[in-house]
């Protein structure tokens, strides 16, 4: 049986890339930390690392195990938040992951309604893109991931469970009257960086061009204030909009371009009951 307390270091490891900086976050000495690699390695009869220099490197078995070290730690974890909550819904938390328009539009009703609800239970919140709160959920390190689809993405993997919120139109900024991606063909725009600019591609291609992506920026903010100012075109998601809205630009909605937010959640039902009070919450609100 694998000890969790050497899989917890594997994991350090893998993190920081440094036995070093694993064991100053473990609070353990350099050798305690290379004793348990030694023994896991005696334990898995494989050879977890390899020698770099000063340092060391995982193989790609060593690279596996603290991939799955880290969702078996995350399950534990979430195994004893769930304990803790067995009794009722009067103690424990529920974690979240959230992308930053649902962070600003829907957590603070959804916050409040849950403490009113429930006035035990604690609302953790981490701001994250969905790429990187899907990989968190998997890995036990929250209980619900807060993510948007569009009709392009990709399948999820197996386990994930999507709880359907909303579907959130996507909106043309401009300061002028045209009204069209098509229009602004010849134009200048303000794009998010090259993952989040996905959309955007994707909708110019379907008019037959590349958009020229003068400014690039994720903020929200940001984008409605160049806009404004005159230094671009750009499309941006209606739950920013809610968020905050420049009155200097003009917003116009695209059709059939709207992304998809959903409620995930990862394992066989029925959900640990903070989580599914969350759910309920999301669900009444949206």
């Amino acid at each position: 049986m694998l000890d969790l307390n050497r899989l917890r270091v594997l994991a350090a490891v893998a993190r920081h890339g440094s036995v070093t900086a694993a064991a100053a976050e473990l609070h353990y000495s350099q050798p305690s930390v290379s004793h348990h690699l030694a023994r896991l390695e005696a334990e898995t009869g494989a050879q977890l690392f390899q020698r770099a220099g000063r340092g060391i490197k995982l193989t790609e078995a060593g690279l596996v195990l603290a991939e799955r070290a880290t969702e078996i730690l995350g399950r534990v974890e979430s195994a004893s938040a769930e304990l803790e909550a067995h009794v009722g819904l009067s103690a424990g938390r529920v974690r979240v992951a959230v992308f930053g328009s649902a962070l600003v539009a829907l957590m603070p009703e959804a916050s409040a309604e849950l403490a009113a609800r429930h006035p035990g239970l604690r609302l953790d919140l981490v701001d994250t893109h969905p790429p990187e709160a899907m990989a968190m959920l998997r890995a036990g390190e929250v209980d619900v991931a807060v993510v948007f689809r569009y009709d392009e993405t990709e399948p999820d993997p197996p386990g994930i469970r999507l709880t359907h919120l909303v579907d959130d139109p996507t909106f043309l900024l401009t300061t002028d009257d045209r009204d069209t991606i098509a229009q602004h063909r010849d134009g200048r725009w303000v794009a998010g960086c090259v993952r989040c600019r996905a959309h955007l591609v994707e909708l110019c291609d379907r008019e037959g061009f590349e958009p020229e992506v003068a400014f690039t920026t994720d903020d929200m903010v940001g984008i409605q204030a160049l806009v404004a100012s005159g230094m671009g075109v750009a499309t941006i998601p209606g739950l920013a909009l809610r968020g905050h809205r420049n009155p200097a630009v003009n917003a116009y909605e695209v059709p059939g371009a709207p992304r998809h937010v959903y409620a995930a959640t990862y394992g066989e039902p029925p959900d640990p009951p903070p989580t599914a009070a969350l759910l309920d919450v999301l669900t009444s609100l949206a």
